[in-house]
């Protein structure tokens, strides 16, 4: 790692009711994809191996549902910014009234 490379690690908790279902995933890649460092998800809560962040297929592999937990891991120069802007989506639900307000 040089000193222009960075880590950050957070897990977070998938808030939305729908869980990461193709919108939430496409707003999560959108993000992922305005930061230089590579970007990896994992869904903790299933044990399953890590995907790119930036790859909306691969997202939509973690099947996350509401109440499971992923693990957002950034590497590279502004990774700690990704992972704060990500884990900040994810918080929200998405941007989605379904988090305090369900249907």
């Amino acid at each position: 790692m040089t000193d222009t490379q960075s880590e950050a690690v957070r897990d977070v908790t998938v808030l939305n009711k729908e869980g990461l279902h193709a919108r939430p995933v496409m707003y999560f890649v959108d993000l992922a994809s305005k930061y230089n460092s590579k970007v990896s998800v994992t869904n903790i809560s299933r044990g399953e191996e890590k995907v790119d962040g930036k790859s909306a297929m691969e997202m939509m592999l973690l099947e996350a549902t509401q109440g499971c937990v992923l693990r957002i891991e950034a590497c590279g120069e502004d990774a700690r910014e990704a992972v704060d802007a990500l884990a900040a989506l994810v918080g929200t639900g998405f941007n989605t009234k379904t988090v305090h307000q369900p249907e």
